[in-house]
């Protein structure tokens, strides 16, 4: 974690809140997140109930290292590993098998998607958490994802334990990252670009 850098919010104070199991809404390095513990089954389950989605979709958890993410899959294929190393854009691979984490958190046939996030703040958040926190959308299901901070409806606002100060101001409109998953080969197979 980099003491250098300053935001409007303590990292410490939202790695408390996740610790005890509870909700936050975030800028992530994509469009603005509902999150919590991703290795917390209770968070993860309250925060399934609060956007309304159905509990077989899986979720997206961010990491902030290739070792971190190594801890919550079965295997990575060499070509996905250096691909992560050296891309800088917001990238959502879903990998073969999920270990480690909460059922509600695994897709289809127990398969995570998993993004290696980039960004300084969340960097320093995960780093401080020391765990990979849930990444959906800060909407309710079906409803269309928030392109800024003042696009998150009042009443999910409101459901939640801690609502990041860091870029509510930011009035550029943001789109979720891409996903892809990857064959025997390594090869991508994009799923959303």
């Amino acid at each position: 974690m980099n003491s250098e850098r300053i935001y409007p919010d303590s990292v410490k104070k939202i790695s408390t809140v996740l610790k005890e199991g509870g909700l936050i809404i975030y800028p992530t390095d994509t469009i603005w997140g509902l999150g919590c513990d991703a290795t917390n089954a209770t968070a993860v389950e309250t925060l399934i109930k609060t956007k309304k989605k159905p509990k077989n979709k899986g979720l997206i958890i961010l990491v902030n290292s290739i070792k971190m993410l190594k801890r919550y899959v079965v295997e990575m294929h060499p070509r996905v590993e250096t691909l992560l190393a050296y891309h800088d854009h917001p990238l959502t691979v879903i990998y073969p098998e999920g270990i480690n984490l909460p059922d509600l958190v695994l897709g289809p046939k127990n398969t995570v998607a998993i993004r290696l996030t980039k960004d300084p703040f969340l960097q320093d958040l995960i780093a401080e958490f020391k765990k990979p926190i849930v990444s959906t959308s800060a909407n309710l299901h079906k409803r269309k994802f928030p392109k800024s901070f003042k696009h998150i409806d009042p009443k999910l606002l409101a459901q939640v334990q801690y609502v990041v100060e860091h870029k509510q101001d930011d009035e550029g409109e943001k789109l979720p990252s891409v996903m892809a998953s990857y064959n025997k080969k390594g090869e991508l197979e994009f799923i959303r670009s």
